[in-house]
């Protein structure tokens, strides 16, 4: 029903700025909201930021005011902006849909549509 795809991860220094992207493809469905989860070694993966079709944007403590989520809703894309990197930055960034379908018999949400994940290392 959905593809969702990473992408833009790489190798920046500390203080230096990546955009990440995630294109939803597929038909049949619209989108609810869009997250931005994080993993690094060793921890569980964390919520950095959500961006629901309504409604206000959340972000993580730990990189608000460096972050910035967005949407292309005409092309189902989401966006990440990350601004002044730091080391713990560093990890395994995925993107998740929510969306809803629609069938002939049915309408329903799905909550767990993931991307494979793009890695983001910040290191000098």
């Amino acid at each position: 029903q959905v593809q969702v795809v990473e992408s833009g991860g790489g190798l920046v220094q500390p203080g230096g700025s990546l955009r990440l992207s995630c294109a939803a493809s597929g038909s049949g469905f619209s989108i609810v909201a869009m997250d931005w989860y994080r993993q690094a070694p060793g921890k569980q993966r964390e919520l950095v930021a959500d961006i629901p079709t309504t409604g206000n944007t959340r972000y993580a403590d730990s990189v608000k005011g460096r972050f910035t989520i967005s949407r292309d809703n005409a092309k189902n894309t989401l966006y990440l902006q990350m601004n002044s990197l730091k080391p713990e930055d560093t990890a395994v960034y995925y993107c998740n849909a929510v969306i809803e379908t629609r069938t002939l018999s049915a309408r329903t949400v799905s909550y767990n549509n993931w991307g494979q994940g793009t890695q983001v290392t910040v290191s000098s």
